[in-house]
């Protein structure tokens, strides 16, 4: 017989009132360790059988207990609002629910809230919805004016939750719902609002709800037990569903670390905190190369990772448990620190590779004043966290991450400085795109070729549409077959020089079954970049090289493969492909996102050689320039004899430069 296993809690409605009735759940203390100093009294009321004043005793307690608290609030009294928070606490009290930053304005989830209204049929929207990002807000917004219609709709609100999202669990494989249609809805339902990811998110910000709300008259003793039992819910769900792996485990992990700090009155509140240090402590070792980089690939992902490492640390120091995370966990926080310091550009922004959002300079001070705290002895992070006012930046320039597969040209650290980055690395997890070989640039002030992010990630069929196009290896700066996805994401490096007048990367991927991509980049003189592609093996048919080409006016002359911009004087450019003869152009539309559902048009360039040989060899010269107009007239040849799987040479000639012999020698 197939059965369905349900757990839930039913509510009742005030007669003649909005509040949902709250009812005293005398099962939260068998739920808490009654032995923990402090609770002798509510142990006293409980072993009475009075639960009434056992609950009012418990309601004391945490309103008066010191010493404990979380990273985002250490002092009560000096919490603060910003306008936006201010928005989301007043939109809130009409049930319009900041959920998702790609979704403005929000939506409205009704007078009788709907938590299963999904107007856009994008997991995410719906997913964040339970993460309850305008809660704390609320409570900030109480805490700042005292005004505590905040506070009796976050307990209205948070009740109305528990009521509407029952937890909803049938076995894998083994069970299924077929009768009651309201259970499959809620079974359903569970797979978004009960996720592990979103039941940490929770987790955590119930910790801050908690701080900002207990004062509040609407925070009775009958509602302690039941956020009590709905927390100690949470905490039990998310120990029996851990995430496989990924960013989703960190976050889970640290958020049990959290709740078991926060709240160690609970019987189980030392295994979850060991657990979460547990896994943070196995994870850092396995997502985390030993150059720094995280093994998802992408800049956004790599940050949040430090930044639930960070936030681990951070409630160990207010709490007392440093001693439980190693000195080689501390020594990797650093590496992946120093890691985004690099592969970030002037002005603090990271590239866009694979699903990364692009970063603000304001939020990455605040980080690396943050981080220059727990690392003060770093003084490449201290000039960062300062602006350059206090530390020293690193004596190299240029710096190749060979195990992660990113690399870094530059001629300094100023806004006014020349950077390439480029990325090719391993296989990445879930978020890595099949990007190998992609770059950006910066040029005194600007971030040109810039990749095309991801804007959405998981949805209905026009959700995944746009999905994969922006996941597509067609939309990087990098060659495709027959405009396929790369089959293969595994690049070597072959050659990393990052001294001298010429700096070479030579990078290596079997993209595709019968089809090797070889890239092999030349810095010259500082000035300027030479990318040289080769694609050889068995396959026959269209080789693509692909760029992105920045926003804004870019004349191209087809005849000879330019491409140029008429930018304002500062950071402009010159392009030119060189390929074997018969090569066409193609101009077509392109896009790029740099935030969740946002994207502008731009122009995707593709240079296409129908490949009937063993090897396609494409040059590619890029002439970075102050001021638009009087192009330099370029000219690049090989010199070698065809491909050659250890070797290379070519000339290169731009304006009035002299010509330029590049070349290479594997061992």
């Amino acid at each position: 017989m197939k059965k369905t296993i349900f757990t839930g809690v039913v509510l009742c409605l005030m007669a003649g009132s909005a509040m949902h009735a709250q009812q005293l759940r005398p099962e939260v203390f068998d739920l808490l360790n009654l032995d923990y100093p402090g609770l002798e009294q509510v142990k006293a009321y409980h072993n009475e059988g009075n639960d009434s004043l056992a609950a009012v005793s418990l309601l004391d307690y945490y309103k008066s207990r010191t010493g404990i608290c979380t990273p985002e609030i250490q002092k009560i009294d000096r919490v603060k609002i910003n306008k936006e928070q201010q928005k989301w606490a007043d939109d809130a009290l009409n049930h319009t629910f900041f959920a998702h930053q790609g979704y403005q304005p929000s939506f409205n989830y009704g007078q009788d809230i709907d938590w299963r209204y999904w107007p856009v049929k994008d997991n995410e929207l719906r997913w964040q919805l339970h993460r309850h990002k305008w809660f704390a807000p609320m409570g900030y917004a109480y805490r700042v004016s005292g005004d505590e219609k905040y506070a009796k709709e976050w307990v209205y609100q948070y009740m109305d939750w528990i009521k509407k999202n029952p937890l909803v669990k049938i076995d894998k494989g083994e069970y299924e719902i077929t009768a009651d249609s309201q259970l499959k809805a809620d079974a359903e339902n569970s797979r978004f609002a009960w996720r592990p990811l979103e039941v940490s998110h929770r987790l955590q910000d119930q910790c801050i709800q908690f701080q900002l709300f207990i004062s509040s008259k609407y925070f009775t003793p009958e509602f302690l037990t039941e956020f009590l039992v709905n927390y100690h819910k949470h905490a039990v769900h998310i120990m029996g569903n851990w995430s496989k792996q990924g960013n989703h485990l960190l976050f889970e992990a640290q958020r049990m670390l959290y709740a078991g700090s926060f709240f160690p009155e609970f019987k189980e509140a030392d295994s979850w905190r060991q657990s979460g240090i547990d896994i943070l402590n196995r994870e850092i070792k396995v997502q985390v190369y030993d150059d720094g980089g995280q093994y998802e690939l992408d800049p956004h992902y790599h940050l949040a990772s430090i930044d639930i490492f960070v936030k681990a640390l951070q409630i160990a120091d207010l709490n007392g448990f440093r001693d439980e995370f190693p000195q080689s966990y501390i020594d990797t926080v650093e590496k992946m620190i120093v890691f985004y310091a690099n592969i970030s550009f002037p002005d603090y922004t990271n590239p866009l590779f694979s699903d990364a959002k692009l970063t603000t300079k304001r939020v990455m001070l605040r980080n690396y004043q943050k981080w220059s705290r727990i690392f003060p002895d770093n003084q490449f992070i201290k000039y960062l966290a300062t602006e350059g006012k206090e530390g020293t930046l690193p004596e190299y320039l240029s710096k190749g991450f060979l195990t992660s597969g990113f690399f870094v040209f530059r001629n300094g650290w100023g806004d006014d400085a020349l950077q390439m980055v480029v990325k090719a690395g391993p296989k990445g997890e879930w978020h890595c795109q099949p990007d190998n070989g992609t770059f950006e640039m910066w040029y005194n002030g600007k971030t040109l070729f810039q990749d095309s992010g991801s804007y959405v990630y998981a949805g209905d069929a026009e959700v995944m549409e746009w999905r994969n196009w922006f996941r597509a290896t067609a939309h990087h700066n990098t060659l495709a077959f027959g405009n396929k996805d790369l089959e293969t994401t595994q690049s070597k490096t072959l050659l990393w020089q990052p001294e001298g007048d010429v700096q070479i990367l030579v990078t290596e991927n079997p993209s595709y079954r019968k089809l090797t991509h070889r890239r092999s980049v030349f810095f010259v003189d500082g000035k300027y970049f030479v990318i040289v592609d080769e694609a050889f093996g068995d396959a026959k048919g269209w080789v693509n090289l692909h760029y992105q080409m920045p926003r804004g006016d870019v004349p191209n002359s087809r005849e000879d493969m330019t491409f140029y911009t008429n930018f304002e004087d500062g950071s402009n450019f010159m392009f030119q492909c060189f390929g074997p003869e018969g090569m066409s152009m193609k101009k077509e539309k392109g896009w790029i996102s740099t935030s969740y559902m946002k994207k502008v048009q731009r122009m995707d360039v593709s240079f296409n050689v129908k490949k009937d040989v063993d090897a396609v060899r494409y040059i590619t010269v890029i002439y970075p320039k102050e001021t638009a107009g009087k192009e330099p007239k370029m000219s690049a040849k090989f010199i070698d004899k065809g491909f050659h799987d250890n070797a290379l040479k070519l000339q290169v000639k731009v304006g009035k430069d002299k010509k330029r012999v590049l070349e290479y020698t594997l061992d």
